[in-house]
Order: structure tokens, then C-alpha cells, then sequence
């Protein structure tokens, strides 16, 4: 493959998104780091979440699937690249069953937490996606899991106030 057919070099295809979460950064980490948590939000509008599973370490594997309302099966998977508690995850991100690409196809995922005032500003950033349908088909199911993100934090604060 020469460089012009791979998708990591190209910058049209990233996507990043930003938001600033009303919680503090340790809470924020585990929701991304912890299985209970992510079974909670890590899912698309009207999806429920089947499974995750996760070693997080450096070369750790992580799995999850999640269920659309008309019963497809979504399961992706990736290895942990980086982990800097409470600042950075670092992890690739592959489709085993997803209609827009192919098998297989590992893209790389930046998470980065940084505290202000009591909150979290996240900025999310998926590289190598393969096409710019892709990238906004992302967009949108991140986009979506983030706003359970958002109701998840705020019940969790509720617990322990």
C-alpha cells in the first residue's frame, strides 16, 4: 500500500470533537477506563450496550457490542496504546460487524481530559478513518454516546452527593 492509498495520512478524514463535561477529571477517566461505567454510556441515541470488556494496560485489549432497537449486533475492538491516568488514552478502534467499512479496518483513538474549574474539557480525536462519509457517520454515534456521557456523569454525581 503506498501512502497515498492509506488513511492515516490523510487529515480531511479526522475527527475531533470537544467537550467541556460538568465533572471532575478523576470521574470522567473512570467513565471511559471502567467497565461498569462504560456499560452505562458507551452506545449510540436508542442503542443499549450488550458487553464491554477491558484490560487496561499498554497492549491490553478491549472489546464492546452494542444492540440497535431493530436487534443488529455492533462489536468493536481495539488495544490500548497509551495510558496516562488522569490525562490521556491512547487505543486503536476496529469494526467486527459494522455496515460502513470493512472488517478489520483499525483506526487510532486520542483521548485527552484536562481539568478546569472543577470540570473536564475532552477532546476526542479518531484518526484513519477511511472515507469522509465515515468520519461523519462517526461523528454522529460519538456524538450521540457523548450526550449519555453528559447523563451519565450528572446521575453518578447525584450518587455521591
Amino acid at each position: 500500500m503506498n501512502d497515498s492509498q492509506n488513511p492515516t495520512t490523510s487529515t480531511e478524514n479526522v475527527l475531533v470533537i470537544k467537550r467541556v463535561l460538568d465533572a471532575p477529571r478523576a470521574l470522567v477517566w473512570r467513565a471511559w477506563t471502567e467497565t461498569d461505567h462504560l456499560m452505562q454510556w458507551h452506545c449510540c441515541k436508542d442503542f443499549q450496550m450488550v458487553f464491554v470488556e477491558s484490560d487496561l494496560r499498554p497492549g491490553g485489549a478491549w472489546r464492546s457490542g452494542m444492540r440497535s432497537p431493530d436487534g443488529r449486533e455492533y462489536v468493536s475492538h481495539g488495544v490500548y496504546e497509551q495510558i496516562d491516568e488522569p490525562r490521556r488514552l491512547v487505543f486503536t478502534f476496529a469494526w467486527e460487524q459494522n455496515d460502513l467499512e470493512p472488517p478489520g479496518l483499525a483506526t487510532r483513538v486520542t483521548v485527552i481530559f484536562e481539568e478546569r474549574d472543577g470540570k473536564t474539557e475532552m477532546t476526542f480525536e479518531q484518526a484513519g478513518l477511511p472515507t469522509p462519509a465515515s468520519r461523519d457517520s462517526h461523528r454522529g454515534g460519538w456524538s450521540e454516546a457523548f450526550d449519555h456521557l453528559v447523563q451519565h456523569l450528572s446521575r453518578a454525581l447525584e450518587k455521591t452527593t
